[in-house]
C-alpha cells in the first residue's frame, strides 16, 4: 500500500504544469530553438522549465503579451477561436472611419497562395498614444509623416494577419503590440519581463 501511494504521489507531482506571461520584446522570435544562431530566443529572457512552449506566436518584429505553458492541452484551448486576442497597432498615416469600418467588417488578405476574407472583428482608433516604452529600433522620424494608433481584436490567428489587415485598408502597420489574450492583459509588464501564473 505504501509503495502504491508513493507511486501515485510521484505521478501527481510529475503532472503539475507551469504557466507564464511574457512581454516579448521587439527582435525576439517566439521559439526556444532555431537553426539560425543569430536569432534571439525566448530562453534568453528567463529560466523556463523544460517542456515550456509558446501559445501561438508573435513574429520577430512584433511585441507584447505572449503566453507560455508546459501543458499542450492548455495551449490548444488558448489558440482556439473562443479566445480574443487584442492588439495595438501604430499605422502609417491618420487612419479614418472608413478604414476602421472595413476592418470591422472583414478584409481580403493573402494566406499562402490563396485569398482569404477575415471574419468581422472589433476595431477602433485610439484617441491617445498608448505610451509604450521606445523600442530598441526606432520606428521612424516624424518628418516622414503622421502616424496613428488603433485597437484591433481578433479571434483568428493567420500568419501576420493584423499587419495584412491594416495594409489592406491602406494603413501599413509600423509597430504591433499584443495587449490582451482572453482575460490576461499586458498592463505595465516591462519588455522582457516574465510573470508566472496559476493557469489560463
Amino acid at each position: 500500500m505504501r509503495r502504491n501511494r508513493a507511486i501515485k504521489i510521484t505521478i501527481i507531482f510529475l503532472m503539475v504544469h507551469r504557466h507564464f506571461l511574457l512581454h516579448k520584446p521587439y527582435g525576439y522570435i517566439s521559439q526556444f530553438v532555431c537553426d539560425n544562431k543569430k536569432k534571439k530566443l525566448l530562453g534568453e529572457l528567463y529560466d523556463f522549465p523544460e517542456g515550456t512552449m509558446a501559445i501561438g506566436r508573435l513574429d520577430e518584429d512584433s511585441e507584447g503579451l505572449l503566453l507560455l505553458t508546459t501543458d499542450g492541452k492548455m495551449s490548444e484551448h488558448v489558440r482556439s477561436k473562443k479566445i480574443e486576442k487584442e492588439y495595438y497597432a501604430q499605422v502609417d498615416g491618420q487612419i479614418h472611419d472608413e478604414a476602421i469600418a472595413r476592418l470591422q467588417q472583414g478584409v481580403e488578405i493573402g494566406v499562402g497562395s490563396k485569398r482569404y476574407t477575415t471574419v468581422p472583428c472589433k476595431a477602433a482608433r485610439l484617441l491617445t498614444d498608448p505610451g509604450f516604452a521606445e523600442r530598441s529600433r526606432k520606428i521612424r522620424d516624424d518628418r516622414h509623416g503622421p502616424t496613428s494608433w488603433i485597437s484591433l481584436t481578433v479571434t483568428e490567428g493567420k500568419f501576420r494577419q493584423v499587419r495584412k489587415m491594416t495594409a489592406a485598408v491602406g494603413f501599413p502597420t509600423l509597430r504591433l503590440v499584443r495587449v490582451r489574450v482572453g482575460e490576461y492583459t499586458l498592463n505595465n509588464l516591462p519588455a522582457g519581463a516574465v510573470v508566472e501564473v496559476n493557469g489560463f
